[in-house]
């Protein structure tokens, strides 16, 4: 992991021409460079949650990262992301919260998906967050039950439990389907 001691703000942080895979949290850049395992997982999440939409029970839009800025020193982008309406296709980055964010462990970021950045989303608003952890083939699951609550649900779902989503009405895949098991 790599970090600036330098403060940003939200505007020069989305200013910058470099293409790394990077996050500005609480002022400080964040560096991920993600595995083959977490690409992997990425892909196999984007394709079922895209599957899904263009399904008869599905809707709104799967995406991979699109800037989300939370604050003016909070810029995420969560590997995949699901907004109940449809994104501009111009769009440089979210033009607002998705409604379900995901984040995949990797090494360098882990220690803030578990942490600060889910505070973040919970702060800002997310309805579900879900972080696939690859070590231990689970997903770990945050859902608000109302408006007006934090995550007041949590769930740690095994390998070979399914995943569902109020949010994602007939969605459903389990999720060593999402997480393959390490060779």
């Amino acid at each position: 992991m790599s970090t600036v001691t330098e403060r940003w703000t939200a505007d020069a942080y989305l200013a910058r021409t470099d293409e790394r895979h990077t996050e500005l949290l609480d002022g400080s850049i964040i560096v991920n460079q993600p595995t083959v395992l977490h690409q992997r997982v990425c892909a196999r999440i984007y394709e079922a949650l895209s599957a899904w939409t263009r399904s008869a029970d599905g809707s709104g839009e799967a995406s991979l990262p699109l800037d989300v800025v939370l604050d003016d020193g909070t810029v995420l982008a969560p590997d995949v992301l699901w907004f109940a309406e449809p994104l501009a296709a111009d769009a440089m980055r979210a033009p607002r919260l998705p409604e379900l964010a995901v984040e995949v462990r990797s090494s360098a970021t882990w220690v803030y998906d578990v942490g600060r950045k889910r505070e973040h989303y919970e702060r800002g608003g997310l309805g579900e967050l879900w972080l696939a952890d690859t070590a231990s083939r689970t997903m770990l699951v945050y859902r608000r039950s109302g408006p007006g609550t934090g995550f007041d649900v949590s769930r740690e779902l095994g390998a070979d439990e399914p995943l569902s989503s109020p949010l994602l009405v007939g969605f459903a895949v389990v999720v060593g389907e999402l997480i393959p098991a390490i060779p």
